[in-house]
Protein backbone atom coordinates (compact mmCIF):
# COMPACT_ATOMS: atom_id res chain seq x y z
CA UNK A 1 0.00 0.00 0.00
CA UNK A 2 0.95 3.65 -0.75
CA UNK A 3 2.50 4.77 2.51
CA UNK A 4 3.04 8.41 1.63
CA UNK A 5 2.62 11.50 -1.49
CA UNK A 6 5.06 13.70 -2.18
CA UNK A 7 4.43 17.03 -3.95
CA UNK A 8 6.49 19.14 -6.04
CA UNK A 9 5.33 22.48 -5.40
CA UNK A 10 5.48 24.81 -8.73
CA UNK A 11 3.37 23.98 -11.10
CA UNK A 12 1.87 21.08 -9.86
CA UNK A 13 0.40 22.38 -6.65
CA UNK A 14 -0.59 25.72 -8.21
CA UNK A 15 0.21 27.64 -11.29
CA UNK A 16 2.83 29.55 -9.89
CA UNK A 17 5.47 30.15 -12.38
CA UNK A 18 4.06 32.10 -15.18
CA UNK A 19 2.14 34.44 -13.33
CA UNK A 20 3.72 34.36 -9.94
CA UNK A 21 7.45 33.78 -10.09
CA UNK A 22 7.95 34.95 -13.33
CA UNK A 23 6.03 38.56 -12.55
CA UNK A 24 8.30 38.36 -9.47
CA UNK A 25 11.15 38.32 -11.16
CA UNK A 26 10.80 41.02 -13.08
CA UNK A 27 9.69 43.19 -10.44
CA UNK A 28 13.03 42.14 -8.93
CA UNK A 29 15.00 43.30 -11.68
CA UNK A 30 13.13 46.33 -12.33
CA UNK A 31 13.69 47.09 -8.48
CA UNK A 32 17.59 46.87 -9.06
CA UNK A 33 17.70 49.11 -11.91
CA UNK A 34 18.22 46.55 -14.54
CA UNK A 35 16.16 46.35 -17.76
CA UNK A 36 16.00 42.70 -17.73
CA UNK A 37 12.34 41.54 -18.77
CA UNK A 38 11.38 37.70 -18.83
CA UNK A 39 8.43 37.52 -20.88
CA UNK A 40 6.10 34.27 -21.05
CA UNK A 41 8.32 32.51 -24.00
CA UNK A 42 11.65 33.50 -22.37
CA UNK A 43 10.77 32.29 -19.09
CA UNK A 44 9.55 29.20 -20.72
CA UNK A 45 13.28 28.55 -21.82
CA UNK A 46 14.56 29.55 -18.83
CA UNK A 47 12.31 26.66 -16.76
CA UNK A 48 14.94 23.92 -18.26
CA UNK A 49 17.37 25.68 -15.39
CA UNK A 50 15.80 24.28 -11.68
CA UNK A 51 16.51 27.16 -8.98
CA UNK A 52 16.16 30.27 -9.44
CA UNK A 53 19.38 31.68 -8.46
CA UNK A 54 20.86 29.05 -11.24
CA UNK A 55 17.93 30.56 -13.47
CA UNK A 56 19.01 33.50 -12.71
CA UNK A 57 22.90 32.73 -13.28
CA UNK A 58 22.01 30.82 -16.31
CA UNK A 59 20.49 33.97 -17.64
CA UNK A 60 23.31 36.30 -16.99
CA UNK A 61 25.53 33.68 -19.25
CA UNK A 62 23.37 33.02 -22.18
CA UNK A 63 21.38 36.20 -22.27
CA UNK A 64 23.47 39.14 -21.09
CA UNK A 65 27.33 38.31 -21.73
CA UNK A 66 28.18 42.11 -21.68
CA UNK A 67 26.40 42.83 -17.93
CA UNK A 68 29.63 43.31 -16.13
CA UNK A 69 31.03 41.44 -13.96
CA UNK A 70 29.95 41.73 -10.47
CA UNK A 71 32.67 41.71 -7.35
CA UNK A 72 30.95 39.03 -5.39
CA UNK A 73 28.77 37.95 -8.39
CA UNK A 74 27.15 34.77 -5.71
CA UNK A 75 26.28 37.46 -3.50
CA UNK A 76 24.42 39.95 -6.37
CA UNK A 77 22.28 36.89 -7.55
CA UNK A 78 21.23 35.66 -3.79
CA UNK A 79 20.14 39.62 -3.36
CA UNK A 80 18.18 39.41 -7.06
CA UNK A 81 16.63 36.05 -5.70
CA UNK A 82 15.82 37.33 -2.03
CA UNK A 83 14.10 39.95 -3.17
CA UNK A 84 12.17 38.18 -6.08
CA UNK A 85 11.05 35.66 -2.89
CA UNK A 86 10.04 39.26 -1.36
CA UNK A 87 7.83 40.20 -4.64
CA UNK A 88 6.53 35.99 -4.88
CA UNK A 89 5.05 36.27 -1.37
CA UNK A 90 3.10 39.33 -1.81
CA UNK A 91 1.62 38.08 -4.97
CA UNK A 92 0.35 35.17 -3.02
CA UNK A 93 -0.82 37.22 -0.23
CA UNK A 94 -2.82 38.77 -2.62
CA UNK A 95 -4.95 35.95 -3.90
CA UNK A 96 -3.71 35.67 -7.04
CA UNK A 97 -2.19 32.13 -7.30
CA UNK A 98 -4.93 29.43 -6.93
CA UNK A 99 -4.66 26.07 -6.36
CA UNK A 100 -4.82 23.84 -9.35
CA UNK A 101 -7.80 21.31 -9.89
CA UNK A 102 -7.99 18.35 -7.26
CA UNK A 103 -5.34 19.79 -5.17
CA UNK A 104 -7.24 20.33 -1.84
CA UNK A 105 -9.78 17.58 -2.16
CA UNK A 106 -6.95 14.99 -3.18
CA UNK A 107 -4.57 15.84 0.26
CA UNK A 108 -7.91 16.02 2.46
CA UNK A 109 -8.58 12.62 1.44
CA UNK A 110 -5.09 11.39 1.61
CA UNK A 111 -4.89 12.58 5.16
CA UNK A 112 -8.51 10.92 5.92
CA UNK A 113 -7.45 7.98 4.99
CA UNK A 114 -3.89 8.25 7.08
CA UNK A 115 -1.45 8.60 3.99
CA UNK A 116 1.43 10.55 4.99
CA UNK A 117 2.32 13.97 2.89
CA UNK A 118 5.47 15.24 2.11
CA UNK A 119 7.09 17.88 -0.40
CA UNK A 120 10.24 18.12 -2.38
CA UNK A 121 10.63 21.44 -4.27
CA UNK A 122 13.86 23.18 -5.57
CA UNK A 123 11.85 26.72 -4.27
CA UNK A 124 12.47 28.56 -1.10
CA UNK A 125 11.07 27.06 2.15
CA UNK A 126 9.48 30.50 2.49
CA UNK A 127 7.85 30.36 -0.92
CA UNK A 128 6.10 26.64 0.13
CA UNK A 129 4.89 27.73 3.11
CA UNK A 130 3.40 31.25 1.38
CA UNK A 131 1.53 28.84 -1.12
CA UNK A 132 0.08 27.00 1.48
CA UNK A 133 -0.64 29.60 4.07
CA UNK A 134 -2.41 31.62 1.24
CA UNK A 135 -4.45 28.84 -0.48
CA UNK A 136 -4.86 26.42 2.16
CA UNK A 137 -4.92 28.46 5.80
CA UNK A 138 -1.48 28.45 8.06
CA UNK A 139 -2.47 25.27 10.18
CA UNK A 140 -1.76 23.30 5.92
CA UNK A 141 2.00 23.72 6.46
CA UNK A 142 1.09 21.11 9.60
CA UNK A 143 -0.24 18.50 7.11
CA UNK A 144 3.08 18.14 5.61
CA UNK A 145 5.48 15.77 7.88
CA UNK A 146 8.68 16.71 5.71
CA UNK A 147 9.33 19.52 3.31
CA UNK A 148 12.26 19.33 1.13
CA UNK A 149 12.41 22.82 -0.18
CA UNK A 150 15.59 25.25 -1.10
CA UNK A 151 19.79 24.14 -1.03
CA UNK A 152 18.65 21.41 1.32
CA UNK A 153 20.38 19.36 -0.75
CA UNK A 154 23.37 20.28 -2.69
CA UNK A 155 22.00 19.14 -6.24
CA UNK A 156 18.71 20.25 -7.25
CA UNK A 157 16.87 18.42 -9.64
CA UNK A 158 16.77 16.67 -12.67
CA UNK A 159 18.80 15.28 -9.70
CA UNK A 160 17.20 12.79 -7.20
CA UNK A 161 18.39 13.87 -4.13
CA UNK A 162 15.89 15.88 -2.73
CA UNK A 163 13.49 12.54 -2.84
CA UNK A 164 16.26 10.64 -1.14
CA UNK A 165 17.01 12.96 1.28
CA UNK A 166 12.75 13.70 2.14
CA UNK A 167 12.79 9.75 1.99
CA UNK A 168 15.72 9.48 4.60
CA UNK A 169 13.74 11.86 6.95
CA UNK A 170 10.89 9.95 6.79
CA UNK A 171 12.56 6.32 6.59
CA UNK A 172 10.51 5.06 4.00
CA UNK A 173 11.43 2.78 0.80
CA UNK A 174 10.94 4.72 -2.84
CA UNK A 175 8.36 1.96 -3.13
CA UNK A 176 6.35 2.91 -0.59
CA UNK A 177 5.55 6.38 -2.13
CA UNK A 178 4.46 8.03 -5.31
CA UNK A 179 5.68 11.39 -6.49
CA UNK A 180 3.76 13.95 -7.79
CA UNK A 181 5.40 15.90 -10.56
CA UNK A 182 4.79 18.85 -13.64
CA UNK A 183 7.81 18.67 -15.33
CA UNK A 184 10.61 16.31 -17.34
CA UNK A 185 13.26 17.70 -14.88
CA UNK A 186 10.67 16.25 -11.54
CA UNK A 187 10.47 13.24 -13.26
CA UNK A 188 13.91 12.24 -13.41
CA UNK A 189 14.88 13.21 -10.18
CA UNK A 190 11.62 11.14 -9.39
CA UNK A 191 12.98 8.20 -11.44
CA UNK A 192 16.67 8.58 -10.18
CA UNK A 193 15.58 8.42 -6.33
CA UNK A 194 13.57 5.62 -7.37
CA UNK A 195 9.73 6.50 -6.39
CA UNK A 196 7.08 6.12 -9.11
CA UNK A 197 5.81 9.15 -10.82
CA UNK A 198 2.29 10.82 -11.62
CA UNK A 199 2.63 14.26 -13.91
CA UNK A 200 -0.69 16.73 -13.75
CA UNK A 201 1.39 18.76 -16.97
CA UNK A 202 0.34 22.52 -17.81
CA UNK A 203 1.12 25.05 -20.52
CA UNK A 204 5.41 25.51 -19.86
CA UNK A 205 5.53 21.35 -19.71
CA UNK A 206 3.20 20.20 -22.44
CA UNK A 207 5.71 19.20 -24.33
CA UNK A 208 8.67 17.77 -21.72
CA UNK A 209 9.63 14.27 -22.53
CA UNK A 210 7.90 12.04 -19.47
CA UNK A 211 9.78 8.98 -19.92
CA UNK A 212 9.50 7.27 -16.32
CA UNK A 213 6.33 8.58 -15.54
CA UNK A 214 3.62 6.01 -14.61
CA UNK A 215 0.60 8.43 -16.13
CA UNK A 216 0.44 11.95 -17.86
CA UNK A 217 -2.69 14.18 -16.78
CA UNK A 218 -4.51 17.13 -16.94
CA UNK A 219 -4.45 17.88 -13.58
CA UNK A 220 -5.60 15.61 -10.75
CA UNK A 221 -9.44 16.87 -11.29
CA UNK A 222 -12.88 17.26 -9.49
CA UNK A 223 -16.13 15.39 -9.79
CA UNK A 224 -17.09 18.51 -11.77
CA UNK A 225 -14.13 18.69 -13.67
CA UNK A 226 -12.73 15.71 -15.03
CA UNK A 227 -9.49 14.86 -16.12
CA UNK A 228 -8.02 14.60 -19.24
CA UNK A 229 -6.00 11.57 -20.16
CA UNK A 230 -2.46 11.54 -22.30
CA UNK A 231 -1.14 8.79 -21.01
CA UNK A 232 -1.64 5.80 -18.69
CA UNK A 233 -5.09 4.19 -16.67
CA UNK A 234 -7.92 6.71 -16.80
CA UNK A 235 -9.53 7.37 -13.36
CA UNK A 236 -12.63 5.32 -12.98
CA UNK A 237 -14.06 8.51 -10.93
CA UNK A 238 -13.15 10.78 -13.62
CA UNK A 239 -10.59 12.39 -10.98
CA UNK A 240 -7.35 11.24 -9.07
CA UNK A 241 -8.69 9.51 -5.60
CA UNK A 242 -6.52 7.58 -3.45
CA UNK A 243 -8.51 4.37 -5.51
CA UNK A 244 -6.59 6.03 -8.73
CA UNK A 245 -2.96 5.94 -6.73
CA UNK A 246 -3.44 2.62 -5.38
CA UNK A 247 -4.05 1.06 -8.97
CA UNK A 248 -1.14 3.33 -10.52
CA UNK A 249 0.70 2.00 -7.14
CA UNK A 250 0.12 -1.79 -8.29
CA UNK A 251 1.80 -1.03 -11.66
CA UNK A 252 4.73 0.45 -11.05
CA UNK A 253 4.93 -2.66 -8.80
CA UNK A 254 4.26 -5.29 -11.36
CA UNK A 255 0.58 -6.00 -9.68
CA UNK A 256 -1.61 -4.41 -12.63
CA UNK A 257 -4.56 -6.35 -10.26
CA UNK A 258 -3.47 -4.19 -7.03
Amino acid sequence: MIKALIFDVDGTLAETERDGHRVAFNRAFAEAGLKWVWDVPLYGELLAITGGKERIRHFIDTHQPAFPPQADEAAFIAGLHKAKTAHYLKLLAEGGIPLRPGVRRLLGEARTRGVRLAIATTTTPENVTGLLEATLGAEAIGWFEVIGAGDIVPKKKPAGDIYTWVLEQMRLEPSECLAFEDSANGVRAAVEAGIPVLVTDNSYTAHDDFTGALAVLSDLGDPSQPVTVQRGPIPASGFVDCAYLQQLHALAQGNPTG
